[in-house]
């Protein structure tokens, strides 16, 4: 099996320059536009449609995760997309890249901690390997806009949407396209994730009461009702009462890296049986790599009309062996625990 964690890593979402989170950078981010890790074997736009509503997903987060010892995982990223299509928001996907330390795409050495003399925020939609991107996601752009030739898309929808936000008037002058890339109110806003080991949180001892005197006055039929109320309950309470003592000390973090390890979840429903997780299309089985918290929410700014991207947890699950499929995307498991199974 892959190497697995030894301890759980916090995430956090903090504001960084552009360049912090190019590809180049191998940045951990939430929203924007992918930076895809491997160039080839990019996720196509079926792949990237929502399941229930047949809308193109939008990028939510990647989390960059090399596997120590293993060379073909040197670098190794995870990219999860969500439906934010009002009223479906329904859809996930999550894929998986790693490629050597040698390869195609990046150098041998570690990136500069110093900003590159250009730091320009122009919109990078073309990859070295000469794959086009879609204008509005980030994603692969095989539809060309049949006027100017310039503008790439990963489908209708977001030509569509590109052309009602500027396109049409941009399309005459194809050299300032790259320039000129408008807000089509798509893109999740975008930050950094910074990575922070946990510290061991011990949970405060909490000394009962002692309701003698109080149950002395109960008639017994009262009091089996009662304790038969709390043993119904109390499975379900101490779940979010963990998650709830888990958190408390860093109540920022908007994720839990912890590979090889177990999720927290937020509530006793709709928890994922064994059975309930694929095996990986290798034979291996998947285990719990990551998952996303609920924090994250107040940074997407997403609510529109009542009607969102919501989320108990999102927990990730990975192939175990990370097996290696030459250097394209893999597609992974996510498992939606939603707010309405809390108590």
């Amino acid at each position: 099996m892959a190497a697995l964690a030894s301890r759980v890593e916090l995430g956090f979402a903090e504001e960084a320059p552009p360049w912090r989170l190019r590809s180049d950078q191998f940045p951990s981010k939430v929203g924007g536009r992918p930076a895809w890790l491997g160039e080839a074997g990019l996720p196509g736009p079926g792949d990237l449609a929502c399941a229930r509503c047949g809308r193109p997903l939008a990028f939510l987060l990647q989390v960059y995760a090399p596997l120590p010892g293993r060379a073909d995982a040197f670098h190794r990223g995870l990219f999860l997309f969500c439906c934010r299509e009002p009223p479906c928001c329904a859809g996930l996907r999550v894929f998986r890249n790693q490629l050597p330390r040698k390869n195609d795409f990046y150098s041998y050495e570690p990136p500069s901690e110093n900003p590159p003399p250009e730091t320009g925020e122009s919109v990078c939609l073309k990859l070295k390997s000469g794959a086009l991107l879609c204008r509005v996601c980030g994603c692969l752009g095989p539809k060309t806009c049949s006027q100017c030739h310039k503008a790439h898309y990963c489908g209708k929808v977001h030509q569509a949407l590109d052309w009602r936000s500027g396109h049409k008037q941009a399309c005459s002058q194809p050299d300032h396209l790259d320039h000129a890339i408008p807000d089509h109110n798509f893109l999740f806003p975008e930050f950094e994730i910074v990575i922070e080991t946990e510290d061991e949180i011990k949970p405060e001892v909490v000394e009962k009461e002692d309701a003698t005197e109080i149950v002395g006055s109960m008639s017994e039929a009262l009091e089996e009702e009662l304790d038969s109320m709390a043993k119904h309950e109390s499975k379900e309470d101490k779940i979010f009462q963990k998650f709830k003592t888990q958190i408390a000390l860093e109540p920022e973090q908007i994720l839990r890296y912890g590979r090889g390890l177990a999720p927290i979840w937020i509530s006793g429903e709709n928890i994922p049986q064994e059975k309930d997780i694929p095996a990986c299309p290798c034979g291996a089985k998947r285990i719990f790599e990551f998952q996303v918290m609920p924090q994250l929410l107040n940074y997407l700014k997403a609510d529109r009309l009542g009607t969102s991207v919501d989320w108990g947890i999102l927990a990730v699950f990975t192939c175990a062996e990370s097996c290696s499929l030459g250097t394209s995307y893999t597609e992974e498991f996510v498992w939606k625990q939603d707010v309405a199974d809390t108590p």
